[in-house]
């Protein structure tokens, strides 16, 4: 009798040490991923210059003037969310645009006689010796 006394004793006390049995993780809860956005298509497509203005199209480094038609949708941010999305860059920087005409049925900046991207030369005060 103590015999099995101390074999149940020894029993409980290795089932009370044991390691508990696997259990699975709790269920995580998933959310659909929304589906991708529909990049915005810039429209610019015209018939006269009263069609065409500029407007902020963006690039991967902001803000960026393009000339488009009047009703156009644009999407700046949506470009720049995608250029770090893809992990695109871009040069900054943009040339003035004075003013759009519609060549040839598409909306382009009018031709200047000098590229605006140039700074105007500055002539310095001559040493007056």
């Amino acid at each position: 009798m103590l015999r099995s006394f101390l074999l149940l004793t020894l029993l409980l006390i290795t089932s009370a040490c044991s390691v508990p049995a696997a259990t699975s993780p709790p269920a995580v809860e998933t959310t659909p991923t929304p589906p991708a956005a529909t990049p915005v298509v810039v429209d610019q497509r015209c018939r006269t210059d009263a069609d065409c203005t500029v407007k902020n199209v963006g690039n991967c480094c902001g803000y960026y003037p393009a000339c488009v038609n009047v009703a156009s949708r644009t999407d700046p941010a949506g470009v720049q969310a995608s250029c770090q999305a893809k992990g695109m860059m871009s040069v900054c920087g943009f040339a003035e645009i004075s003013g759009c005409s519609c060549v040839e049925g598409q909306c382009a900046a009018k031709r200047e006689g000098t590229d605006s991207r140039r700074l105007p030369v500055q002539t310095l005060p001559s040493d007056k010796r």
